[in-house]
């Protein structure tokens, strides 16, 4: 007995060391590696760099309406937005410049969240808000785990909050300041409270999420679905997130009449100059790619609609939840830092791991693409801050990138071993860890 307890002290310890190993070499990666070659590539590349945060803009865009009642959506505050950002205003007869013009392209109420922090210098602004993100995502975990039912030990859960700040998509996030992990925090706590039967808290933080309507979008019509399944008991999950909606709506056009129509320009200007593409455009032909997306939304929505009975504290719930978050990565825009939302996609499949293995071939082959495409990222970075100190001009300038070679793939392996182990994951049959 006391043998065992031993061994499985020693395991935990090891798994402990070589999560922090890990986490370690990911943020030595991007400080040693990612940042220096990215700052040494931008004079060569007359490429401005100012202060590089995707919140300064909506910062600037707050504090402009609140203090001087300018129009954040306005064409003056957006060229000082890219003086910030930048360091200078973008030039269109600079093709080296960027093509994100970095607007104020959300809805107007969010600047209800930024309001406290308007008076303050940016400067301080940005150290609080990375040390807020970082709690935000790490509380995030265990919200996740209250969602999915899922108990571990303080051991385990200590590993999942060291590899979700240290992975790429996080780690990206809290550099550029992006508001999707206050989102992602949000989206957690909702479901959280959700699973608990707290629908009238749920409905309102998933309200306050849609300050990014493209990363709730699917799962507020998911949720709406899932409502019908028992509206009597459900329908306060609509009906605050309804109510909210009009609060901030009409909080936002005390703000600035007439917000609506300006957000919705600004919202076409950004997917304008950004391309407007999302994973399946990078890697489909155009065509191809619009029929995928709206293939992989049908199937979202008729799945929604044939586990809209499910309750809340069922793996039938999970699936489906999971699933909405993922489809929703693959038809937006792409972009790395979004990929934190997969993390109860992740946890899902991770903890009926060995069952999956077990079901079949194709199950096991989507295990074995998709684990790799998960830690690939880690993997390489340990190897690369090891070989800097062997080989440090070759890793800087030509292996730089390939920590993030796969990471376009772990949305698509994810949604895949969802969709193909929808019966073992929907079983419930999987045990609970001890604590």
């Amino acid at each position: 007995m006391r043998e065992e307890f031993g061994n499985s002290m020693y395991r935990t310890t090891l798994l402990v060391l070589l999560a922090v190993w890990m986490a370690a070499s990911m943020w030595l990666y991007v400080q040693w590696i990612l940042i220096p070659y990215q700052t040494t590539q931008g004079p060569m590349r007359e490429s401005p760099r100012g202060n590089l945060s995707d919140l300064y803009p909506r910062w600037l865009g707050a504090r402009e309406l609140l203090l001087h009642h300018r129009d954040p959506y306005g064409a003056d505050i957006t060229r000082e937005s890219q003086t910030g950002y930048y360091g200078r205003p973008l030039d269109p007869a600079r093709p080296s410049d960027p093509k994100d013009q970095q607007g104020f392209a959300y809805p107007v109420y969010v600047v209800l969240l930024l309001a406290p922090t308007v008076t303050l210098q940016f400067s301080t602004v940005h150290r609080l808000f990375f040390w807020l993100f970082v709690a935000l995502t790490t509380v995030s975990v265990p919200l996740w785990m209250r969602a999915l039912r899922w108990r571990v030990s303080k051991a385990t859960l200590l590993v999942w909050v060291l590899l979700t700040l240290s992975c790429f998509p996080a780690i990206q996030a809290l550099k550029l300041q992006q508001l999707t992990l206050l989102v992602a925090a949000l989206v957690a706590a909702s479901m959280s409270a959700l699973v608990r039967s707290h629908f009238v808290l749920a409905g309102i933080l998933l309200a306050v999420a849609s300050i990014k309507p493209q990363l709730v979008f699917l799962l507020v019509l998911w949720l709406c679905i899932w409502a019908l399944g028992d509206w009597r008991e459900r329908r306060l999950v609509v009906a605050s997130y309804a109510i909210g909606m009009v609060v901030l709506i009409i909080s936002g056009e005390v703000l600035l009449p007439g917000w609506i129509p300006r957000f919705y320009v600004a919202v076409r200007n950004y997917n304008a100059y950004t391309g407007g593409g999302n994973l399946l455009t990078d890697l489909l032909p155009g065509l191809v790619a619009q029929v995928t997306s709206v293939i992989l939304i049908a199937v979202a929505l008729i799945f929604a609609y044939r586990t809209r009975h499910a309750r809340q504290n069922t793996s039938v719930f999970q699936w489906s939840l999971c699933l909405s978050v993922t489809t929703t990565l693959l038809i937006i825009r792409y972009s790395p830092y979004n990929l934190v939302l997969l993390l109860p996609g992740v946890m899902m499949l991770l903890r009926a791991g060995r069952q999956l293995w077990q079901r079949s071939r194709v199950s096991r082959f989507l295990c074995s693409i998709s684990a790799f495409a998960v830690f690939w990222p880690f993997l390489a970075a340990v190897c690369l801050v090891a070989a800097r100190a062997f080989v440090p001009e070759f890793v800087e300038r030509k292996a730089w990138g390939v920590p993030l070679y796969a990471t376009f793939a772990i949305p698509i392996t994810v949604y895949a071993l969802l969709l193909v182990s929808r019966q073992v994951l929907c079983a419930g049959a999987v045990p609970e860890p001890a604590k």
